[in-house]
């Protein structure tokens, strides 16, 4: 027990009730955090009130986003010189910045990066090459697929006597090359401007689409975006981070060579779980950050706005209000950081458990900035004020990366395996 003979203010930084930080963290959470204040944030908020298509024509300010982001040194490699619980603390501290300076931008930032961080994984230096330095994607989601693509179980996830859903984007597997047909969603990030990607898709080895069960063959490859026979539609014009670029591409017989594939037919469900399990981990990240930046422009606000003859942060409920943001965002952040501990540091993951962190987090998020907003009163409507753009930021995010009742559902689903398997143990 710590003993003091006097009640002091807690110790507290931007993020909240943390314990002390070393050089190093200090270091790059200041770094990153003056990058997502004086870059991100008055980006966002300009790429906001842009169209879809300014937003990624030739020379918009978008593209600014990746060298400027560049400047800053952080890389996978870094955090991969950190001992293993600094380097969990670290990325949830830079994903919690990002996410803090503007969604949209944070999810474009991180989705980048996605086909050279599997190339590292797999060690495949043709393919880190070949991604190194490009603006990249995840393409998983098709137009008819959508949430499908976690239906693993096709006895206890899937309707009996049903074959199961092969979306809307398919390759035929040679014995030297890949032909891919089809398109992916337009709800893809970075989809609109990747220049490689990292796409998931139905294939056919040359026995058809699917297995005795009636599960889809699936194969994962790294994309060229420049290749023959790849178009891409427009962007999409959404309510919420607009600065992030969604859209459909098109595949009409693009061909690339077998050895940029990431995980063939027996691989396939175990690199997409994996993948899954590691990428998803970002989301609860960023949206703590959005949490964050709600609460503390109310707060701010509080400390201005007056209202029955004394400031809002005197009366007893906006107090109370305050708190329970406050309490939230601390929320937020415990369950972010243990889910991205968990996915990096435990022997096996589960794209459930990822996901997990991704419903409570940006539910929480989307609390505390209701909250804020209501407390900026009729202000917090206009686009005078930040808050409407946070409001549409994070009421995306409960769509966005699975939708939150449907990744609940699967992990009820998996909670049901767990018991069959014999958790808990007594």
């Amino acid at each position: 027990m710590k003993l003091s003979n006097r009640i002091n203010l807690p110790d507290i930084s931007i993020t909240g009730f943390e314990t002390p930080l070393n050089e190093v963290e200090r270091g790059i959470q200041d770094s990153v955090h003056r990058f997502a204040r004086d870059f991100m944030r008055p980006l966002g908020q300009e790429l906001d009130k842009m169209t879809a298509e300014q937003v990624v024509a030739p020379g918009s300010p978008y593209y600014s986003l990746f060298s400027e982001a560049a400047k800053l040194g952080l890389s996978s490699d870094l955090l991969a010189e950190l001992p293993p619980e600094t380097a969990v603390r670290v990325e949830s501290m830079i994903g919690e910045e990002m996410g803090w300076g503007d969604a949209g931008l944070a999810v474009s930032l991180g989705v980048s990066t996605f086909p050279n961080e599997m190339a590292k994984a797999l060690g495949n230096q043709e393919l880190i090459d070949l991604s190194a330095g490009k603006i990249g994607c995840w393409m998983i989601t098709h137009p008819d697929k959508g949430t499908d693509a976690g239906a693993f179980d096709m006895q206890r996830d899937w309707v009996p006597g049903q074959l199961g859903n092969k979306g809307n984007l398919f390759a035929k597997v040679g014995e030297h090359e890949i032909v891919i047909n089809g398109q992916c969603s337009a709800w893809v990030s970075n989809g609109a401007v990747a220049q490689v990607a990292l796409a998931y898709m139905t294939a056919d080895y040359g026995n058809g689409f699917y297995d005795a069960n009636g599960l889809p063959y699936g194969i994962s490859v790294i994309v060229p975006l420049d290749l023959p026979g790849v178009s891409k539609g427009k962007p999409l014009e959404k309510i919420g981070q607009r600065a992030l670029p969604q859209g459909e591409v098109y595949f009409d017989n693009v061909r690339i060579p077998k050895r940029f594939a990431v995980a063939l037919q027996d691989e396939y469900y175990g690199n997409v779980a994996s993948t899954w399990s590691f990428a998803g981990t970002h989301m609860a990240q960023w949206f703590t950050g959005v949490a964050r930046s709600a609460f503390e422009l109310a707060l701010a606000y509080c400390h201005e706005r007056k209202q029955g003859g004394q400031l809002l942060i005197n009366h007893q409920l906006t107090r109370y209000r305050i708190g329970d943001m406050m309490r939230r965002v601390e929320l937020c952040r415990a369950v972010a950081r243990r889910s991205l501990a968990y996915a990096r540091l435990s022997p096996q993951g589960h794209p459930c458990a990822t996901a997990s962190s991704k419903v409570t987090v940006t539910e929480e998020a989307m609390r505390v900035v209701s909250d804020a907003l209501q407390l900026f009163g009729g202000n917090g409507l206009t686009r005078e004020y930040p808050m409407e753009k946070l409001f549409r930021d994070a009421r995306a995010a409960l769509i966005e990366d699975g939708e939150n009742m449907m990744l609940t559902t699967r992990l009820g689903f998996l909670v049901q395996e767990l018991y069959e398997d014999g958790w808990p143990q007594y």
